[in-house]
């Protein structure tokens, strides 16, 4: 998984100068899918859906760092009892329910409490990624000392030395400028996080020997700071970027929520060209430097004879706007935020129809773990996982497994709902797309509606428009449907219930209700085949 990486920003994907063979040569081996939509468009709540397979209302971790609540089962959970060891290299962007463990007596430092505390999966090496010369987050203690072993005595090198650059006069600057993305990162190539977390990765497979495992490798870039070693930083002059996707006549009455939006402080930092192109320059650079490494792991799967017998899932966490729509960053449900890449990888035989296809299905990230239980023969848990398995698209069995999308977002944190005088607990945004009406429900505003087929690039807002109010009404009613959902009965089975509820089982079991007489009683049990004995 990468963290920020577009869907568009692959060669297999189309994109004409970002060359990524490596990458490309996963599609070429498994399934790419085209049309892959997250959860939540902020990394905290669409990781937590990638993990537990359920929907952001389901999970309750609706932003980043809202504990993902004690009790909700994650990929770890499911894969352990097969004997599947299920371990982290890289970010979860995780926070723990610390208050619940506490209620329920879960110490941290116990063996459950470590795996509750790191969404279920076995910390070989957490790195969430953002590492300031503040108490933000919790600083990998290894790469600090990695680096000081090569040499870097900077007390923060990850913040120092990774994330930032230097002038001709030895001046640090500091990648979290945008204006400073052009300049190479202080550190080597090998020494950055993207080569580091790679060979910790390797480490793991090669300690695991023959015993199953699961490794959510979990990349850090090219998610902000937008910097990145040499030779990288300079690879992609202007010329090599997609223009800019945006019009004028967005911003001449957008919709409540998107104008506000356009008002953040990093949409008005990409709305200048300078800064743009410094950033998109980095951007494709660390993507070229994360396919690179993609091809030091195959080599390395070849060589311990593993490519054979090895899913791979290759995704990211979400999008990054880079100034489409006058928007930075991710959060609303345009393409360059909501959709993501997604390769899988099936090495078994009935893959064989399918390698090296494209689908057009339509697919979720809470897809994925379903998918990864299927690989390993677990049971289908459909009253706790809400995706569905892709082994029926990858052996091609089926062409789709749903008829929509959904994504979600909280925008209780942002500046944007402060503007619009929106309360908490109203602000929220949920995105139902049928594979051409991409419907956003707004609570307190009129709808956001775009026809892909007529206009791909997302730029004419229909939501205000009567002529397709019917359109609406549609997509609402699908919505309404989708939200009556059984979501939180997760400790009983569908079928559990059916088997529960034979006629006469309570009264068998001698809690009788309703009966009037005892003879009225033995008569239901006879007419059953079930008289009770004396």
């Amino acid at each position: 998984m990468c963290d920020q990486l577009r869907w568009d920003y692959l060669s297999c994907a189309g994109h004409p100068d970002l060359h990524t063979p490596n990458i490309d040569a996963l599609a070429k081996r498994g399934v790419r899918f085209d049309r892959a939509y997250v959860q939540s468009t902020i990394c905290g709540p669409s990781r937590m859906s990638f993990y537990t397979g359920r929907y952001v209302s389901s999970h309750g971790s609706t932003w980043n760092n809202v504990p993902l609540k004690v009790g909700e089962m994650t990929l770890g959970d499911h894969l352990r009892p097969l004997g599947v060891r299920t371990a982290l290299c890289g970010k979860t962007h995780m926070a723990a329910d610390v208050e619940g463990m506490k209620r329920l007596g879960l110490a941290p430092d116990s063996q459950i409490g470590a795996l509750v505390s790191e969404c279920g999966f076995e910390p070989y090496e957490r790195d969430d990624g953002l590492h300031p010369n503040s108490n933000y987050g919790k600083r990998n203690k290894n790469y600090d000392d990695y680096m000081k072993e090569r040499g870097w005595e900077d007390e923060n090198p990850w913040d120092s030395v990774a994330n930032s650059g230097e002038d001709d006069d030895g001046n640090i600057l500091s990648g979290w400028f945008l204006d400073n993305s052009d300049i190479a990162a202080r550190a080597p190539d090998e020494d950055s996080e993207t080569p580091y977390i790679t060979r910790r990765a390797m480490d793991f497979i090669r300690e695991s020997g023959d015993s199953p495992w699961c490794l959510h490798l979990s990349y850090i870039k090219p998610h902000w700071p937008y910097i990145v070693p040499a030779p990288y930083h300079d690879m992609y002059p202007p010329e090599t970027h997609l223009p800019v996707v945006r019009s004028e006549a967005e911003r001449e009455d957008p919709h409540p929520v998107f104008g506000a939006f356009m008002e953040e402080r990093v949409s008005k930092a990409f709305t200048n060209e300078t800064t743009r192109t410094k950033v998109i320059g980095a951007y494709m650079g660390l993507i070229k430097q994360i396919d690179d490494q993609m091809g030091e792991l195959m080599k390395f799967l070849d060589a311990q004879g593993l490519t054979d017998s090895t899913m791979i899932v290759f995704t990211s966490d979400h999008g990054d706007y880079l100034g489409d729509h006058w928007l930075g960053e991710k959060e609303l449900f345009h393409d360059p935020s909501s959709r993501i890449p997604l390769i899988v990888v099936d090495p078994s035989k009935e893959a064989d129809p399918t390698r090296g296809t494209v689908s057009t299905s339509l697919v979720e990230a809470i897809d994925v773990v379903p998918t990864i239980l299927d690989y390993f023969d677990g049971a289908q848990v459909g009253h706790i996982i809400e995706g569905r398995s892709l082994l029926p698209l990858l052996h091609g069995e089926r062409e789709t497994i749903k008829d929509f999308v959904i994504s979600e977002y909280d925008y209780s944190f942002r500046q944007a709902r402060r503007r619009l005088g929106v309360d908490v607990a109203d602000a929220k945004l949920t995105m139902l797309f049928d594979g051409r009406w991409k419907y956003i429900f707004s609570e307190g505003f009129r709808p956001m509606l775009f026809d892909l087929d007529a206009d791909p690039d997302e730029l004419n807002d229909l939501g205000g428009n009567p002529d397709y109010a019917s359109e609406c009404r549609r997509l609402e009613d699908l919505l309404f449907q989708w939200s009556r959902r059984t979501s939180q009965r997760t400790t009983m089975s569908d079928a559990q219930i059916e088997a529960r509820g034979v006629d006469l089982s309570e009264a068998k079991a001698g809690v009788v209700i309703g009966f009037a007489t005892e003879e009225e009683f033995r008569t239901a049990l006879a007419a059953s085949g079930s008289e009770q004995k004396e």
